[in-house]
């Protein structure tokens, strides 16, 4: 393999791998890779990473090239006689076969000029037409060299690679020149679908009816919105929750979190009315509702009774 084929092999495999392994540890260490993926599976992320880490440091004990090192033998494959194995039945086979070479280069050699002259422009042609010349062109006959047929598999394998190299390559930059960004509220309204994600299960409903609720967030609480079979159960309860403004229909406005189940590709918006506000504040921006559950014609909505404009929270997200 020419070295710059086994340079460029190398940075689309190994390098790629440890460029995104390391960004992944960093992220883990600076307390940033929430904004990727789900704490609770960045242990799975992070070990893999190292991991990752530690057969890129190990892979540098390979010589360029030793990726087409298939550990194949392509000397010699047999030997002769009872070295191998095949007794005399290996022995008379390679007496036939040195016999037939012997009476193919005396025929050779007893053949015209011209058709020797021909086997010698087909053996540059390649070798499975020199033996078709040698074995079938008749006497002062020419033969015409056959060009061996390319390898489209060949070809279109090394292209599908270099593709996927050259992609993979363009993320890794986007990530190491872009920033951690938390996803915006015009990304979570496009996200909507109009129909509540449930992101809790009956287990929830039934803790949010009977137990403590000060733990729940806005997927928790729009669960429970969305899913209540007795809303009146929670009438008068008192919440307390940060979220950034989306617009609402019915007046108000939506209270609204991102809510990651694995990672930021899967994150969905949970949301929950809030009515009655004075002043509704502009589309994105994060506050504090504090406020009361109200039963309102068999829907539940939150009564504020303060809304606080704050900053981004540290982890803006749910999970």
């Amino acid at each position: 393999m020419p070295k710059s084929s086994a340079l460029l092999t190398r940075l689309f495999g190994v390098g790629l791998a440890a460029a995104l392994a390391a960004i992944t540890v960093t992220l883990a260490l600076t307390g940033r890779i929430g904004l990727y993926i789900n704490p609770e599976s960045a242990w799975f992320a992070v070990g893999m990473s190292v991991l990752g880490l530690i057969g890129t440091v190990v892979s540098f004990a390979l010589p360029l090239g030793a990726e087409a090192d298939h550990g194949h033998d392509h000397g010699e494959l047999h030997g002769h006689g009872d070295l191998h194995g095949h007794g005399a039945g290996h022995t008379h086979e390679h007496e036939h076969q040195h016999a037939h070479e012997s009476a193919h280069e005396s025929a050779h050699q007893d053949a015209p000029p011209t058709s020797r002259r021909a086997a010698r422009a087909a053996v540059l042609a390649g070798p499975d037409t020199a033996a078709l010349a040698g074995d079938t062109a008749a006497p002062g006959a020419a033969v015409t060299p056959v060009r061996p047929r390319p390898d489209w598999r060949l070809v279109l394998g090394s292209a599908a690679a270099g593709t996927g190299g050259l992609l993979a390559t363009g993320i890794v930059a986007v990530v190491l020149v872009t920033p951690p960004a938390t996803l915006s509220a015009e990304l979570a309204m496009s996200r909507d679908t109009g129909t509540p994600p449930l992101f809790q299960g009956a287990d929830t409903v039934a803790l949010a009816t009977t137990g403590d609720t000060s733990s729940f967030g806005v997927g928790e609480w729009a669960s429970v919105f969305a899913t209540a079979t007795n809303p009146e159960a929670f009438e008068g309860d008192e919440i307390s929750l940060t979220g950034f403004v989306t617009p609402s229909s019915s007046g108000g406005f939506g209270l609204t979190r991102l809510v990651i189940t694995h990672c930021v590709i899967d994150a969905q918006p949970a949301s929950i009315p809030i009515g009655d506000a004075s002043d509704v504040p502009a589309t994105g921006e994060w506050v504090t509702v504090t406020g009361v559950i109200r039963d309102r014609d068999g829907a539940l909505v939150v009564e504020a009774t303060g809304v606080q404009t704050v900053g981004e929270p540290e982890d803006p997200y749910e999970y």
